[in-house]
């Protein structure tokens, strides 16, 4: 896992790391890319998670668009949410010599192997969204949130939608995003930094839900049976806690006020519900990833120096201020 010490230790070697796989990649016959005539048409490889959620097709889209505005070629796979499809993906991306490699990672375990394969090519390997737990000279740099950092914020925000709302007892539960995920992972972690310094939280059910609207569905109404003294839900991402208000509903209670619901990501369904006053409060997540990514693949390429965690810009919302942010929402 990756973490800010680990990232600091790390970064004085990224200029070298990063140097070091472009000239791998570089033909001194031919222009680096971005240069003036006859630039070389770059191919990028990238591993998808999947279509689990809106926010997934949204950062797909996004690198997708990017790709094309930039002249990149792009060779896209979609894993399912299989960490064995998606190592297969690159492991064809290897195979067809492409000039760059980048994936949002399944899970955060289980790449060592496969990320050798791509050094000993000499193929650079970006990573997007979520963190691996690899050594770091195996990849040059990630293009993603701080999870930890969110599932903070969210915390931060449960305590203001808390403030305003009293409740004696605080039982929480939470919809947990994949198992063995970086987003999951973190987040709870960060939640749980908030979560302790509070005596009367606690949190009486957690489960994967998967980060899907069904699985946040089916575990919400499992809990609502175990559990009815549930008063907080805190949600991984979005499209768990659209799905949680579902089953909500279904047991005749309310929605953002029987039940206070906070969750990450931002997607206009969920701005919708908070809009409606369903969802408390969102600490978003941006899935826009891909300028930034392009961004970064022509300088890798090109041997210049990366940050070796190159943050996306993110914002907390309450319910009030979702109808005014709603039109703005781009995914």
């Amino acid at each position: 896992m990756l973490s800010r010490r680990s990232l600091l230790a790390g970064v004085a070697g990224v200029a070298a790391t990063g140097a070091m796989a472009a000239c791998g990649k570089k033909d001194d016959n031919k222009p680096a890319a971005g240069s003036s005539g006859g630039t070389k048409t770059i191919t990028l490889g990238f591993s998808q998670v999947g279509s689990e959620s809106g926010w997934r097709s949204a950062n797909t889209d996004s690198v997708k668009d990017a790709a094309k505005q930039a002249n990149i070629n792009l060779k896209f796979s979609d894993a399912q949410q299989k960490q064995e499809n998606q190592i297969q993906a690159l492991r064809d991306y290897i195979s067809q010599k492409v000039d760059v490699i980048s994936f949002s990672p399944v899970v955060s375990s289980g790449w060592d192997t496969v990320l050798q394969e791509a050094k000993a090519a000499k193929i650079p390997v970006i990573l997007t969204d979520r963190q691996v737990d690899s050594d770091q000279s195996l990849w040059v740099s990630l293009v993603g949130s701080d999870f930890e950092i969110e599932g903070e914020r969210a915390g931060k925000l449960l305590e203001k939608v808390l403030t305003a709302n009293p409740l004696k007892a605080v039982n929480i539960a939470v919809l947990e995003g994949t198992t063995g995920s970086a987003p999951a992972l973190q987040r709870a972690a960060g939640f749980k930094k908030i979560l302790d310094t509070h005596s009367d939280w606690k949190i009486v059910a957690s489960q994967t839900g998967d980060f899907t609207r069904d699985g946040g569905k089916q575990v919400m109404a499992a809990f609502l049976q175990s559990h009815p003294e549930i008063n907080v839900v805190f949600a991984h991402n979005d499209d768990m806690a659209l799905g949680a208000i579902q089953s909500i509903q279904a047991a005749g209670k309310k929605p953002g006020t029987d039940i206070k619901i906070v969750s990450v990501d931002g997607v206009h369904d969920g701005f919708v519900a908070m809009s409606q006053g369903q969802i408390n409060a969102i600490a978003e997540c941006n899935p826009l990833l891909g300028p930034q990514l392009m961004e970064t693949i022509k300088k890798v390429l090109a041997g210049e120096t990366v940050e070796k965690w190159i943050k996306t810009k993110e914002d907390d919302f309450l319910a009030a201020d979702a109808a005014a942010a709603l039109p703005n929402r781009k995914y």
